[in-house]
């Protein structure tokens, strides 16, 4: 833990101070500070302090970033802070994070902020500024919390546009070895959301992918199943593979006599020791299966041609 205050209401009681990483884009800060009263809410005694940090990636906006390789462009600084200490945890965009994270690291907290997109600031800026678009795929869940619905003209469903892995989740990533951060933001977790998240996570890191390559999924839960939905593209979108898998997250209700033995495990770089292990083993072989599957079918061609154009450019 970070350290220990008075209580500012001068009662007396010891209060614990954390500090929050984050980028310092204002959807950032607006998603940061909901986790931030999330965790007051459920722990009273506890103040939090916003570290806002610039990286690399928000320094580039004149760039795809496929063309400047796609590893910690929004992480790395967050994540050097949290190893030397200066914060005690970080809150991201959970598409940012790679599959497999740094040594040390964990995922604590998977929520379910599902399908926001892109600083809208600058998205928008380009829209209304430039001749070069006609309109602009934006998260229709990030520009509510903005305020600005009178903004959104059409509503994409799944069948007309999927999204990328771990689209529109936050995670919130500590140290490993700190057992009272990980259990304190354990309690954030979004059950539905998480599975989803190891089933996507666990796909994309079968297939080898990353944000380079045209990778996009679909989830849902429901009737206690769990649904993926993964395709791979080639650039011009000539070519393509498609498919859709299911498994059951349904557990008995022994299961959560084991949860406490699972308390560190990882699972595609998530820990989530209060939801069903049997559930998130299940999640991560779908991602598996249905990425084995497209592989099967010449997925690994498709990304190759893709990744060697993206390498060309």
């Amino acid at each position: 833990m970070s350290g220990e205050a008075n209580s500012p209401e001068g009662n007396g009681k010891v209060s614990r101070v954390i500090r929050i990483g984050t980028r310092k884009s204002q959807l950032a800060r607006i998603q940061t500070d909901s986790i931030a009263a999330k965790l007051k809410e459920l722990y009273p005694d506890v103040h939090s302090e916003i570290v806002g940090m610039t990286t690399t990636g928000d320094k580039i906006l004149d760039t795809a970033l496929s063309k400047i390789g796609e590893k910690s462009l929004f992480t790395k600084e967050l994540e050097n802070a949290l190893e030397r200490n200066e914060v005690d945890l970080v809150v991201h965009s959970l598409k940012d994070l790679p599959t497999t994270l740094p040594p040390g690291f964990t995922i604590g907290a998977v929520l379910n902020y599902r399908f926001q997109r892109g600083n809208l600031n600058t998205r928008l800026k380009k829209l209304d500024e430039k001749d070069d678009f006609a309109a602009i795929i934006l998260a229709a869940a990030g520009l509510k919390r903005m305020g600005w619905e009178n903004r959104i003209s059409q509503i994409l469903e799944p069948e007309d546009c999927m999204y990328a892995v771990g689209q529109g989740a936050l995670a919130v990533e500590v140290r490993a070895r700190d057992a009272d951060i990980l259990e304190m933001v354990s309690v954030l977790h979004h059950p539905d959301t998480v599975l989803r998240c190891i089933a996507e996570r666990a796909f994309l890191r079968q297939l080898e992918g990353g944000c380079s390559v045209p990778v996009a999924v679909h989830t849902e839960v429901k009737d206690s199943q769990l649904y993926l939905t993964g395709a791979v593209y080639s650039l011009d979108g000539s070519d393509s593979l498609k498919e859709t898998m299911q498994t059951s997250i349904a557990t008995a209700a022994a299961d959560k006599i084991l949860e406490e033995v699972d308390e560190r495990v990882q699972r595609v770089g998530v820990t989530a020791s209060k939801i069903s292990g049997e559930a998130q083993d299940g999640a991560e072989r779908l991602g598996v299966d249905l990425a084995k599957l497209l592989l099967s079918k010449g997925a690994k061609e498709i990304l190759t041609v893709a990744r060697q154009l993206n390498d060309a450019r």
